[in-house]
């Protein structure tokens, strides 16, 4: 067996293994069912690679199967945690048929999907994602810069040196949060891409397979097999098309919208700045001194009310409620900052 055919070989071994892992943990029968047919798949893959060893090496030794360390660590999860929760880490070993972890089972009235444009439609990201991260990303601009100032201010620093602080502060912070959030998506995409193209490289070796392997899916959520196939068997006659389609429905991604990291990193550095300045306002507009700090209070506490209320948008939380407690929460990290800066400051003179 050559390299690139163990490698297959091993892949869809380790496949197979892992589904029936995920089946077992599984309560619901028709998802653990549907995993147990993607493992029957995988061990007939595997054997066609053997089989293909066998002609290629007449009297080519059988492999003998044993899961790797991260296979049997990904098991011991699966003993203790549901396969939902685990899904990131399922989808990072590569395996098939995650997306029912993200749409519902079909129900009378929910209609099979017939083309492409209907296809996992679900996975497509809103504008409502973005908008949470950046609320978010100036939340945390604003909480961890008003208490790096006020902790300053009440060590009783000069007005230059609460600015400097404060504009250190909102720098390194940005930086932190541009730098982990382009990491985080780069190889967040880079393991998608990974995962696209070995989909790939499957479809055009067995496109028989991968149709019934959708097809299997779809049963899962209550459709008719002889429908699935139909259905799946239709949408797979065009290569770039299948190629969408499975990843949507059997990676649960949208090959259309992976992530930016550069888009991630500035985002995320722009909300982070814009929060972060709205406590060094009062110092550079006003005389500075205790007026300065007071009217940075102020402000922050209109900024986190503000923020309370753009949050409640997304939790479904009553918006006043949630505004008066990012207040709370806020200005309650900001008065231990205050405090704790005053007695240092008592403390060293």
């Amino acid at each position: 067996m050559t390299p690139a055919g163990v490698d297959s070989w091993y892949h869809e071994k380790e496949s197979a293994w892992l589904y029936r892992q995920v089946a077992a943990a599984e309560t619901d029968p028709a998802k653990s069912a549907l995993f147990l047919k993607l493992a029957a798949a995988a061990e007939e893959q595997a054997a066609k690679w053997q089989l293909a060893a066998e002609r290629n090496q007449r009297g080519a030794p059988e492999r003998h199967f044993m899961p790797s360390f991260r296979a049997r660590i990904v098991a011991r999860l699966l003993a203790r945690f549901d396969p939902r929760s685990l899904r990131p880490i399922l989808a990072a070993m590569k395996l098939r048929g995650l997306s029912i972890y993200s749409a519902p089972l079909a129900v009378a009235g929910h209609a099979m999907p017939t083309s492409l444009a209907q296809v996992g439609a679900r996975h497509r990201s809103a504008i409502g994602g973005g908008l949470r991260a950046a609320v978010f990303g100036v939340n945390d601009g604003l909480i961890s810069n008003v208490s790096l100032v006020l902790g300053v201010a009440g060590a009783g620093a000069a007005t230059g040196y609460v600015l400097t602080a404060g504009v250190a502060g909102l720098l390194a912070g940005a930086l932190s949060m541009a730098a982990g959030e382009y990491v985080s998506v780069r190889t967040q995409r880079e393991m998608y891409e990974y995962q696209i193209a070995l989909e790939r490289e499957e479809l055009a070796e067995y496109p028989e397979e991968e149709a019934e392997e959708l097809a299997l899916i779809y049963q899962a959520r209550g459709v008719d097999l002889a429908q699935a196939r139909d259905v799946s068997r239709a949408l797979l006659t065009s290569p770039e098309a299948a190629l969408d389609v499975l990843a949507r429905e059997e990676l649960g991604l949208n090959p259309d919208d992976l992530g930016s990291p550069w888009q991630a990193a500035g985002s995320s550095f722009v909300a982070f700045a814009l929060g972060a300045a709205v406590p060094l306002v009062p110092f550079l507009a006003g005389p500075g001194g205790e007026r300065a700090t007071l009217i940075a209070v102020a402000v922050t506490l209109v900024g986190l009310f503000a923020v309370g209320l753009g949050l409640s948008l997304f939790t479904g939380r009553d918006a006043l409620r949630s505004a008066l407690r990012m207040v709370l929460i806020g200005g309650g990290a900001g008065a231990v900052s205050y405090l704790v800066g005053h007695a240092v400051g008592v403390a060293i003179g």
